[in-house]
Order: C-alpha cells, then sequence, then structure tokens
C-alpha cells in the first residue's frame, strides 16, 4: 500500500512538474505580434498610420513600410533599438501635441511596455492565425486529460474531447445526455430544417438498437428537404433573388439555379466541385447545361434597367461586386475595403483588390436588358430541329467549328451589343438599347475583325419602311462593303446583310438614308448584331436549309438563364486600377492575381484558376471558412463569431484547435462532402 502510495505521488509530482514546465509564469517569453501587437496598433494607431491614411509618411500596415523612411527622412522603428525609435518616443512624449495617439487617450503603461519589448526584440511581425495553414495536432498527453472528471465526453470523438478541455477549463459540468424525442427533434431541424415525418420519427422512437441514432441521422440525409434546408443558407450566400434590383426591380428568371443548387447538396456534390462549376463552370472541358446554370452563382448580381443609364458603370458594379462576394463566402475576407485603398487592417493592398477583378473581368454579360449572358431553353419541337442541325454540322465541318455554331445558337454569345457603337452624328443609342440613326444619321462601330467575316447578323427593327443604310470601310465616306434595304416595318427580328470580304480589324461607319421622314424619325433600330463567315457545308448538299435552319434557331423566342460565358480573344478586356475606386479614373494595368499574403497562386489566369486556387492543399482560409459556417447552422454562432470577417478585426476562434480539426477532416479525410 505505501509502494502505491510513492508510486501516486511521484506520478503527482511528475505531473506538476510538467504543468510548472509549459506554465511557468515567470519564464520570460517573446512578444507575439498576431495577439499582443496587432490588437494595440489596431484600436490605437491604424486609423491615421495604415492603408486608409499614412500620416507622416508612417504606415503599420506591413513591416517594409513600418520600417521605411517616413517624411522626417528617418524610420519611426528602428528594430532592437526602442530608445532610436520615434514609434516608441512618441508614446512617452509629454507634450500633447506630439504625442501619440493624437488627440486621443495616452496608451496604458502595460501597451507602452508590450511595444517597446516588442522593437527591443526586433519588431518583428507575425501571421494572423487565419493565414497559417491548418494541420492536425497530435493527441495531448496532459495531467488534466489523465485524470479526466468528464471522462464519458472523451470517448465519444475528437470534437466532444475538444470542447469537452474548454468545459474543464470553465469548471462547467456538462449537460446529460437529451432523451430520445428532444435529439428528434434537434437533429431534424437542423438537417433538413423542418420536423421528420411521423412514419421516421415513430420508427427512431421505437427503436431500441445501439444503432438507431445513426440510421436516424442517414434518414434524414437521405432526404429531399435536406437540400432545400442547406440551399437556404446558400441562396443567401449567393445573393439570389428573382429580381434583378434598383430602380424598376423588373423579374428575373433564375430558378433553375436554385433547383440546381437543391439537386447539389441533395446529391453530396462535393463541395470543391459545388464550388469550382459555379466560379467557372463554363470554363471545364465541354460543359453540360447543368454546369452553365451553376455559372448563375455571379449573375445574380444586380442589374440596371432604367433608362439614361450606362451600361458600362453597372457592368463594372457587378464585377466589383463579385470579387467581394467571392472572397467574403470562401474566405471570409473583407476584400470590399480594398477597392478605394489597402486594407486597413489586413495584409491585402490596393492593386491586389484589381488584380483579383481581372480574373472576373472578361465575361460576355454587360447590364443589357436581356440579361445575356444567357442559356436558352428550347421548346421540345425547337430542340429536336437543334438536333437535327448538329447532327449535320457534324458531317460538314471541324469539332470546333461545330461547337462554335452550338454555343451561338445555345447563348447567343458572342455578340456586340447597341452600346458597342460611338461617334454618332444625326443619331443615338435610343432607350439605351438600341442604334438609331435619323436621315443622314451616323454612327461607327470600332475595332472589328473582319477576317473570313461575310455578313452581319442583325437584331433589327423599323417603323417606317422605304430607307435603307450603308456600311462604310474605316470612314463615314470609305468605301461602301454592304448595304440594307428597309423595304418593310419590322420588329426586332433576324436580319442579314452581305458584306464585301476584307483582312484584318477595322471600324464600320454604318449611314442612314430615307429623305421622306421628318428630321425626329429614326431610319431604323439595331439591338445586336455580329460579324460571321460563309456558313459550311455544300451548297448543293442541304446547305441553303441549314443554314435557314440556323438563323431560324436563332430567332426562336426561348426561356433563358442567366449564366456566366468568357470572353473570346476578340472581345477580350483589359483590366486597370481604379483611381482611390473611380471606375472612371484608370490607373496601372494589372493581370489576374490573388494576394500575396494567402497562398501562392500556381495556375490558369482565369476564373477556374482562382477556383482551383481556393481549393488548394496551401490555401489556409476555405477549409475553415466553410467548416465554421456549417457549425454555425447548427449552433447558432460560429467558432469564429463573425462568419464573414477571418481577418485581424474580425473575432477570434473559441476553439481554434476544434475549427483546424473539422477543416482538414473535411477536406482531406471525407473529400469535401458536406454530407459526411
Amino acid at each position: 500500500m505505501i509502494f502505491k502510495n510513492k508510486i501516486f505521488l511521484f506520478a503527482f509530482i511528475g505531473g506538476l512538474a510538467s504543468l510548472l514546465y509549459f506554465f511557468n509564469p515567470f519564464a520570460a517569453s517573446k512578444i507575439d505580434y498576431s495577439s499582443e501587437i496587432k490588437p494595440i496598433i489596431n484600436k490605437n494607431c491604424i486609423k491615421c498610420h495604415g492603408g486608409v491614411k499614412q500620416a507622416g509618411g508612417f504606415s503599420l500596415l506591413f513591416r517594409d513600410e513600418a520600417l521605411a523612411k517616413t517624411k522626417s527622412g528617418k524610420p519611426a522603428i528602428v528594430p532592437f533599438h526602442p530608445e532610436k525609435s520615434e514609434f516608441i518616443k512618441r508614446l512617452n512624449h509629454k507634450d500633447i501635441e506630439e504625442r501619440m495617439p493624437f488627440k486621443a487617450e495616452p496608451l496604458s503603461k502595460k501597451e507602452i511596455a508590450t511595444l517597446t519589448k516588442w522593437v527591443k526584440e526586433g519588431a518583428e511581425w507575425g501571421d494572423h492565425w487565419a493565414y497559417v495553414i491548418p494541420k492536425f495536432k497530435s493527441e495531448k498527453s496532459s495531467f488534466l486529460a489523465a485524470f479526466s472528471i468528464f471522462d464519458f465526453l472523451k470517448k465519444e470523438n475528437k470534437i466532444d474531447e475538444i470542447v469537452n478541455e474548454k468545459i474543464e477549463e470553465a469548471g462547467i459540468t456538462p449537460n446529460t445526455a437529451a432523451d430520445k424525442a428532444t435529439q428528434l427533434r434537434r437533429l431534424s431541424l437542423d438537417i433538413i430544417g423542418m420536423p421528420a415525418k411521423n412514419a421516421l420519427a415513430e420508427e427512431y422512437l421505437k427503436n431500441k438498437s445501439d444503432d438507431a441514432y445513426e440510421l436516424l441521422v442517414d434518414s434524414l440525409l437521405a432526404s429531399k428537404s435536406f437540400g432545400e434546408k442547406w440551399a437556404s443558407m446558400w441562396l443567401d450566400l449567393a445573393r439570389y433573388s428573382d429580381s434583378r434590383g434598383y430602380q424598376k426591380d423588373n423579374g428575373r428568371t433564375i430558378w433553375k439555379y436554385r433547383d440546381w443548387v437543391i439537386k447539389a447538396l441533395n446529391n453530396d456534390m462535393p463541395f470543391d466541385q459545388f464550388s469550382k462549376e459555379q466560379l467557372a463552370g463554363d470554363l471545364l472541358p465541354k460543359p453540360t447545361e447543368s454546369q452553365l446554370i451553376a455559372t448563375a452563382f455571379h449573375r445574380n448580381t444586380m442589374n440596371n434597367d432604367e433608362t439614361g443609364t450606362v451600361d458600362e458603370e453597372f457592368r463594372v458594379a457587378a464585377v466589383l461586386d463579385r470579387v467581394s462576394t467571392t472572397y467574403e463566402v470562401w474566405q471570409s475576407t473583407t476584400m470590399a475595403c480594398v477597392q478605394c485603398h489597402s486594407h486597413p487592417y489586413d495584409p491585402f493592398k490596393n492593386q491586389e483588390f484589381y488584380k483579383s477583378m481581372a480574373f472576373f473581368n472578361n465575361t460576355r454579360d454587360e447590364d443589357t436588358q436581356d440579361e445575356a449572358a444567357f442559356l436558352r431553353d428550347f421548346k421540345p419541337e425547337d430542340q429536336t430541329k437543334l438536333n437535327i442541325l448538329t447532327n449535320w454540322l457534324k458531317q460538314n465541318c471541324t469539332p470546333a467549328k461545330q461547337n462554335e455554331y452550338y454555343q451561338f445558337i445555345k447563348t447567343l454569345e458572342p455578340r456586340l451589343h447597341a452600346h458597342y457603337a460611338d461617334q454618332y452624328q444625326k443619331g443615338a443609342l435610343l432607350g439605351d438599347r438600341q442604334i438609331g440613326l435619323f436621315n443622314g444619321g451616323t454612327c461607327r462601330i470600332p475595332n472589328i475583325n473582319l477576317d473570313n467575316k461575310t455578313e452581319l447578323l442583325m437584331n433589327y427593327a423599323n417603323k417606317y419602311p422605304g430607307g435603307s443604310f450603308t456600311m462604310h470601310l474605316d470612314k463615314i465616306d470609305g468605301p461602301i462593303i454592304g448595304k440594307y434595304f428597309c423595304d418593310t416595318s419590322a420588329k426586332y427580328v433576324l436580319r442579314s446583310v452581305k458584306i464585301a470580304q476584307q483582312k484584318g480589324v477595322h471600324s464600320i461607319y454604318l449611314k442612314a438614308s430615307n429623305p421622306k421622314l421628318e428630321p425626329e424619325k429614326e431610319v431604323f433600330r439595331i439591338q445586336w448584331f455580329k460579324f460571321i463567315e460563309n456558313f459550311p457545308g455544300n451548297p448543293l448538299k442541304d446547305k441553303i436549309e441549314n443554314e435557314k435552319l440556323f438563323k431560324e434557331l436563332l430567332a426562336t423566342r426561348t426561356d433563358n438563364t442567366p449564366i456566366m460565358v468568357e470572353n473570346q480573344p476578340d472581345y477580350r478586356r483589359k483590366t486597370f486600377e481604379f483611381v482611390r475606386g473611380n471606375w472612371l479614373v484608370h490607373g496601372k494595368e494589372v493581370q489576374p492575381e490573388t494576394p500575396k499574403s494567402l497562398n501562392s497562386f500556381k495556375f490558369s489566369q482565369d476564373r477556374m484558376g482562382l477556383a482551383n486556387w481556393l481549393f488548394d492543399d496551401t490555401n489556409p482560409l476555405t477549409g475553415r471558412v466553410i467548416a465554421n459556417r456549417i457549425w454555425e447552422q447548427l449552433f447558432g454562432i460560429g467558432i469564429v463569431e463573425t462568419l464573414e470577417d477571418f481577418g485581424t478585426q474580425g473575432a477570434k476562434p473559441s476553439h481554434p484547435e476544434l475549427l483546424d480539426y473539422m477543416a482538414l477532416k473535411l477536406s482531406k479525410d471525407y473529400h469535401w462532402s458536406l454530407k459526411k
């Protein structure tokens, strides 16, 4: 008995010694930038010395900026020398006009001592917890764990083990397990958003086996209501709406995207695939219609139908929204703060916003009345015609050309909208959406690649028959390469004009004529247009019939779902920094790239590359962010309470180890299965 007591005594002393070694309050420790310095700076200094404002030429946002020379010609921080650092001197200054923070309460002695020690140790910066790649931690072997009074919780799973540790630290006694009826209600509301059906509820309450709980969970996960419940969370993040926003707030037909989300969740589509199809489904090899509909995630941006607005302004607004939404949804990063200046609290520079914008700036949507680009849904009889034409094209042109014709029929893209024309004389962009020319009026269609082009397709209207328009090469009085006679009235129908074949890029000038009309009446209107090549095939072998079928399908009325379609080379835009966030004032041109403070970018410079970057093993945020969003849905509050902000101004995780554990289980072990 004495021997046993000695063993226990030695074990107790050994455990106590271990605790003292690890938790010695007198041991010297180096100042931690993220937990000790950054909060002081964010609270007291960054308002005047950060991304928005750099008073005196001094910024504390990045280390290279903080150690650089200020307006005085000297650095404010001299590492290892607080006595030479103006930063520290100003904190202790007796003159309130010189003391920092300026016109504010002085820092406490403890805060000044912390900053002084930090400078003395070298003024090292540190990575914010959210930007460090999560790793599985080794099993703990602690004195508390060895003598846990709540041993039954440790046996459940890793989550209980981590939560139990906090319970013990707080000296709280855990609740006992809930009764089966309460479990049934909680599980049902959490998983399907409503009470379970009577038959399932009765089956669970009667089942006395050890796997009853597991069977209930599986049944609820298999319910179609699962997708509907969890889609409600995702559609909020996608800013889903059946209307367009802004002044008129007209209706929007985008319900197919909503149904896609529900189906994908019910099928437990891996979250990485779920995300990539929404961000860049159109860039997949041979995308399916389902994958194209998925891209409507970023077509939930607002669209302005109001007459008098500038389409380009609201196209740009939509692109800016896509940048901010992508970073908020998948990275819980407030990138919207970086549009006008570098982030005031987090390590993101102003130009990095526009490098991210470059990923999204080359899609075909342009804030048009018809919400192009869209996927056209044909009626059965028209789908039959499309199938016939598709089979004919397979036999009469290359696979690339076949795909080009098919995509144009299904999306009417690429094409040019009326707002592309400029240099109007006796004409105007009518109603914000039609080229309108009066008698003797002209306008320019700039920079058209006419290689192999033989025809102008246009969505055309004219109220007053008897006029005509001519097409001139490179100048108003240049060579005529095409002419159209407005013989009969027409209301937005598909028309074509044969043109003389040219080479290279040219500007086309349209000139209208109808002397019979009064000056304020337009000769014609054009909503959209496209220069096309000769239709393929042999005229002696059904070419004429199939060309007619091609144009019939283009003119057919369809139900349309807005989607993302990437620009072809002839339509590509350049992306520039906006000076002070003003879309009209361009700075330097930029290329697609992600923030340097996060994982490196080694992918294609398009939306698919961005999507792959989000799910790269070295991305520190995506797994944490999604695990946190799911936890919040189940428990009412996230492990990080600020779901949308994992930055230094956001809340700290209540259980960092638990968050990392779930993030890694989700991505590594479960391969992004949300149901698991």
